[in-house]
């Protein structure tokens, strides 16, 4: 049985739904609230919204996934 360790979240995701999709879209959600409203607060807000998304989907999501993926590995060596 061969493993797949080159395989990540990222390699089952859409091109929409890449690393750099994710950053540009908060990005832009970032930059466009301030276009739109130029309200510190309210840009603030939509950064800290902005961010937390970002941080479980690039950071938490794919640890996740991985950890997963081990447990799924482990069980099936044992069988």
């Amino acid at each position: 049985m061969t493993r797949e360790r080159s395989k990540t979240v990222w390699s089952y995701k859409p091109w929409w739904c890449q690393p750099w999709s994710i950053g540009l879209t908060g990005m832009g959600s970032i930059s466009g609230s301030w276009w739109l409203l130029h309200r510190v607060w309210l840009t603030g807000l939509v950064t800290v919204l902005v961010f937390m998304w970002m941080g479980f989907f690039l950071l938490v999501y794919p640890k996740l996934f991985a950890e997963a993926i081990q447990q799924e590995l482990g069980a099936t060596e044992q069988e």
